[in-house]
This record gives C-alpha cells, structure tokens and sequence, in this order.
C-alpha cells in the first residue's frame, strides 16, 4: 500500500508540473487562448462587456455564440449575451439594418460594418450573414492584438459565390486528399450529425466562404437518389446557420443510371423532364440548395457531347431545370482528348466559341491555368476572352502537384499571382480578378473556388501549415485586394505565436515558401514532369503512359539542341490565344520573363539568359538553390521553436527534414535527366550528385508500386 501511495504522490507530482496539452491545431485559426498581457485584456474588456441583439434568428446566434466563445477565452472571463438590448454601455451590439452603410458607399447583403456608437461597438450589415461575417471580423482583430477603441471598419465581399469545392467520394475516399478520408461521415448520416461539421461551418464562416459543393466532380449518381438527397440536406442544416449553402457535383448520365432512361441526351424531353423532377425534390429538401457543379466529356466522363451536342446544350438544360428556384450551374472547362493538339489550347478551342449561347444561370469553371494546377502557370487564356460568360476561377489548395503533406507551400501568392494577371480583355487594368469578380463585363453573377485539402486528420489538412492555404484562399474570394504576406501575417498571428520578431520569421518562411519550392520542382517554366498517376516526386523521362499529354517528355520538349515547349507561331501557337499585350510579354525568348521561359520557348542549351548565365547553367544553379532553400527554411523555422507549441513545431520539423530530403530527389533526378540531353558539367561551384540516374529512377519507381 505504502509503495502505491508513494507510485500515486509520484503521479500526481509529474501531472503538477507537466505542460498543458499540446496543441493538435484542431481549432484551426479559431484560437481564443487567454491573452497573457492583463493590461490588454483590460482594454479589450472596455468595449466587449456583453453582447446583445442576436433575437431568435439562428445566424446571429451563431454570431453570437462565436463572440461569447471567442472573447470569454481571449478575456479570461465571461463575456454574457443579453436576451434583450441594454441600456448599458461598453458591449456589443448586434443589429441588422437594410440600410446600413459604410458612409457614402453602400453595404452589399454581406457586407458588414464595426464602428463605436454611444459607447458601444456595433456590428452592422443588411443581413443575418453580414452580421456574423463582422463579429468573426471583431474576433480578427481581437485575435491579432488590434485596438477596438473608436473602430470603423467595412468590407464588401469583391465576389458572390466564395465556394470549397470537396473531391470527396460517397465511400469516404478523397480524389487528390492528403489529409485523411472525408469528414463526410455518409453512413452515419442523416442520424448522427458529427459535431466536427460545425467546427468546419465555423471556419468557413470566419474567412466568409458562403458555399460547399460537397461532393467529387468525378461524381456518383447516387447523390441524387432520395437515400443522399437526404444525408445533404441533414448537412445543410448544420452549414446554414453560418451563411453557407450546399451544391452537388452531379453525374451527367445520372438519367440512365438512377432514372431509367435510355438516354442523357441534353435535348431529350424526357431528359429534360428527369432533371426538372430531381431539381424539386432536391429544393424540397433543401430550400436554399446553390445549384450543380458538373464536369462532362473530361477525362472519361460523360456528357453532352456523347449525344453530339455542345457544353452549353448540356449546361443550359441543367440550368432550365432549376426553374423558378435560386440556385446556379457551374460547368467546368477542364477538358481535353487525346491527340487533338496542344492540350494548353483545348479548353479554348471547346468554350470560347460558345460566348454568350450559356443560360444567365451558368457559370463556366476555369482552373487557373491552362494545364492543371502546376506549381506555376500561365493564367488560362479564357480569362478575358468569354466577356458574355460569367467565369468561376477554380484553385487547388489540396497539393496535388505541390508536395502533398510533405512540403510546406503556402499557396497565397500563387492565388495572388493569376488573380493579378492582366487579360487586357478592355485594356490593361483587365486583372483576372476583375474578370473574375464581374467588374470588366459588368457581370452580376461571380464566383471563385477552392478545391479543398480538408480531411478526417485531427489537424484538417496533414500538413498544420496547410490550415494557411484554406485561410488565405477565403480571404482572398472575400477581398482579392489583400496581400499574400498581410494574410499570412494574420494566420500566423491567430494560428502560431503573436510573438513579433517570430511572426515576421514566420511570415517571411510562407511568402517565399510557394518560390523555393518551384526553383526544386520546375524552374524557368518547367512543367507536368511529375510521378506518373500519383503525381509525386520527379519523373521527367516519362515518355509512355495511356496518351501522350500524360508524359512528361510531352511538355519539356528536352532534346539535343535546348528544352521547352514552343508555343509561339513556329510552334502549337497557343500563345497567340491571348490578346496581343500579353503576346508581346512573353512572346519573345530574349524578353519573356523567365518564370515563364519554357511555357512558351524551346531555347537553346547554350542561350545566354539575362541573368548571364546560359540555360543549362540557370536550370541547375535553380535546382540546388531551390534544395538548399529547404535548409533555409528549417533554420527560420528552428529559431521560432521557443514561441511555438512543442508538439506542433516538432511536427513541421519532421516534415521539413522530409521536404529537404524530396527536394534533393527532385534536384538529382532533373538535373542528371536533363545533363543526359545538355551534355555539361555542372557550372562551379556546384558538386555534381552521389547517385545515378538509375539509382534515382529506381527510387522513383517504388513509388509507382500499387
């Protein structure tokens, strides 16, 4: 007995001094921790004392809610909500006014407003949403130690549709997801709401994405069958009360499939019919469904060209059935087929003949750029040429060509990057973000998406650095205005530490990260010289798969003389689907800017480049500064170790010793494949590799085993 008091009093005495739980970075940026200065608490308290106004409606109670959690735990006390408005002073007020403005500027329906009145802070906007849109905003500015004393701050969001788009499947896998399987728990579903899905609303709520289309574009038509219809609609319960609405992605011969039909011929009266049919019993369920998402005739699947109709046959009729109901259809423009020319051209060639023959209901989806999703593209040439067209602007968070959970990217400069690109559709000023955003056409309608790199892992998204690329992308489809770095400084701040000096070390590692990774992967343009299938790690010999555009070969065009695709007049001339601006930028291999090099020029091996280096001697100088920066990267990261939860910085330490192991791989295998071709030493001082290229082929190859 004595021995197991002395074993207990032990216990005791170690969980005394233990440290509090690590951080499992489960709550996202959505950290209300105590702030630790009692002097800031002290004059955050002033102005947040109670909150009142949320009545019965359930998005302020949300809004209410929210600010009860967050400011409660960044307080250190509790912070009531008033069932009636006071007349006391020193809180905060809730108040809907469908008048509310911004001084002279007008509040759009989800705009909000923060500003002080009679000693208290009022979150005002024209609706529900835009209320909880600004008490998430209030938090912001909590959370990143901003004074709240005399406040005046508005937003607008710049686009409607801020949408996640999820590549879930109905059996819990995750197309390209490399955090877990899916949080859609389907066959508990609509009995047992997990109450991660609320945390997930919140998060949603807390950057303003108003939108989930919850499902893969590789589609199953079982979702809409009544047994699925049912399971949406108990999620959509569960998302409406933070401002988001559900959309399906849907399977374009669902008719034949679930329906009995014979046909999914977009002009059949009884195709027709079926889809009008759905899309009731859909908004019965659900009254404030969005709309459809469809990928057709792309990479197998089918659509209406099947029956030798157009893509806007098909979107058009998928918009018709929506009848009275408000909801939208946005048709992807990811297609290409095999053997019919430069694939960077085919989404062109498909889409900008059909300007203006889409319904106002339709919304085309375009990737970013022309290919899909590499570390650095072109933006897409549609973009600025489809002005009768609202068009989606359709990203990647999950890091499908970006590393996986391995590599720490933060892809807000990425996004940045093509929604500052100039389309000079009506001159220059013509940004994707304004085509985007519908001010260059004076489109009503806008939307933008991400495609999601949420899982079932603790942390949502593998990588904890990850939980930055859902954050920046929902603030950017709020306000495409803001920079990179801003937002990165803000993530780090709820996120990590508000520490400075580790916040502007922190911040520096995100905004560069997306650059290094490039410079190891594909520098000067390089591109789609990835693992085949999986699409990890390097594979730039790649010369056989099931088509052509499948390889790498393909692409980088390597061969005795230089490397690069031609796409100018001598070569597929795809350059000349942009306006001529555009061409005269990177039309010329002497004045092209070299991120974008080989995208448009077969250059030679020996070219001098305006760096002074010749192309060869760029590529690999690129190649191991590009690894070396990996070095970089762990040491900023080891010097914030202090101002970092343990648990979390030793994960991402982890990580960051496998990226510097990857990002070798991808230097040894490039350089060695690419020196076959090139036949040159490697300019000084640079050490030539320690293994093979068979060595590195064979590495490659296990990853290729199924």
């Amino acid at each position: 007995m004595l021995l197991r008091s002395v074993f207990l009093l032990l216990l005791l005495a170690v969980a005394a001094v233990a440290p509090a739980r690590a951080d499992d970075g489960y709550r996202l940026w959505l950290k209300y921790d105590r702030i630790a200065d009692a002097a800031a608490r002290q004059q955050y308290l002033r102005n947040a004392q109670f909150i009142t106004g949320a009545g019965t409606s359930p998005v302020l109670q949300a809004a209410s809610g929210e600010l009860q959690r967050g400011l409660s735990g960044l307080l250190g006390q509790a912070v009531p909500a008033l069932a009636t408005v006071s007349t006391r002073t020193g809180g905060i007020v809730l108040r809907v006014d469908k008048q509310a403005s911004a001084g002279e500027q007008p509040l759009k329906a989800e705009g909000y407003r923060l500003f002080s009145e009679k000693n208290n802070l009022v979150i005002t906007g024209r609706t529900d949403q835009a209320v909880l849109y600004g008490a998430f905003a209030l938090l912001r500015q909590v959370q990143t130690r901003q004074p709240l004393a005399g406040l005046n701050i508005s937003s607008n969001p710049r686009i409607n549709f801020r949408l996640l788009n999820h590549w879930d499947n109905q059996n819990g896998t995750v197309e390209r997801g490399y955090a877990g399987s899916s949080i859609w728990q389907w066959y508990e579903l609509p009995e047992r709401l997990d109450p991660r899905y609320t945390d997930y609303a919140r998060a949603n709520a807390s950057v303003g994405i108003n939108g989930v289309v919850i499902n893969n574009v590789n589609a199953s038509a079982r979702y809409l069958t009544a047994e699925y219809i049912g399971k949406v609609a108990s999620v959509a319960g569960v998302l409406r009360p933070y401002g988001q609405r559900v959309y399906m992605s849907v399977f374009w011969a669902a008719p034949k499939v679930i329906g009995g039909l014979k046909t999914a011929d977009p002009l059949d009266p009884a195709v027709k019919q079926w889809w009008a049919t759905k899309s009731d019993e859909i908004y019965k369920a659900i009254p404030d469904f969005g709309g459809f998402l469809v990928k057709a005739n792309s990479e197998g699947e089918p659509g209406p060209q099947d029956y030798n109709r157009t893509h806007a046959d098909g979107a058009n009729m998928l918009a018709q059935s929506l009848g009275r109901h408000d909801g939208v259809v946005m048709w992807r423009a990811f297609v290409y087929k095999a053997g019919s020319g430069d694939r960077f051209a085919q989404a062109f060639e498909d889409f900008q003949p059909l300007d203006g023959k889409f319904d106002p209901k339709v919304l085309v989806q375009v990737k970013n750029g022309p290919i899909d999703f590499q570390a650095r593209e072109p933006f897409h040439p549609l973009f600025g040429a489809m002005p009768k067209t609202p068009l989606v602007l359709e990203v990647q968070l999950t890091q499908e060509y970006l590393g996986f959970a391995t590599h720490l990217v933060y892809l807000g400069p990425l996004i940045k990057e093509v929604l500052e690109a100039d389309t000079y559709a009506e001159g220059p000023g013509s940004t994707v973000a304004k085509v985007v955003d519908g001010t260059v056409d004076n489109h009503a309608l806008s939307a933008i998406a991400g495609v999601a790199n949420i899982g079932s892992d603790r942390n949502w998204t593998g990588h904890p650095v990850g939980q930055a690329n859902w954050y920046a992308f929902g603030r950017l489809a709020w306000d495409h205005t803001l920079s990179p770095a801003a937002i990165a400084q803000e993530w780090t701040k709820m996120t990590l530490t508000t520490e400075p000096a580790a916040v502007r070390t922190l911040t520096d590692m995100l905004v560069r990260s997306r650059n290094i990774y490039v410079r190891y992967t594909t520098p000067l343009g390089l591109h789609h010289i990835m693992g085949e299938s999986i699409h990890f790690g390097p594979q730039p010999w790649l010369a056989k798969s099931g088509r052509p555009d499948w390889t790498a070969v393909y692409y980088h065009k390597a061969d005795s003389i230089g490397l690069g695709f031609d796409r100018t007049a001598t070569g597929s001339n795809a350059l000349a689907l942009y306006k001529p601006e555009v061409q005269k930028q990177w039309g010329n291999p002497q004045t092209c800017p070299l991120d974008y090099l080989l995208w448009f020029h077969h250059v030679g091996w020996n070219q001098r480049l305006p760096t002074g280096r010749t192309l060869w001697n760029e590529l690999a100088t690129r190649y191991y500064t590009g690894a070396d920066s990996v070095l970089w990267l762990q040491k900023q990261w080891a010097q914030v170790r202090p101002q970092l939860d343990p648990a979390l910085h030793a994960d991402v330490a982890a990580r960051l010793q496998t990226q510097r192991k990857e990002a070798l791989w991808w230097r040894d295998a490039c350089v060695l494949y690419f020196q076959t071709y090139a036949r040159q030493p490697l300019p000084a001082p640079l050490a030539p590799p320690t293994r093979t290229l068979a060595e590195v082929k064979d590495l490659v190859n296990l990853y290729q085993l199924k």
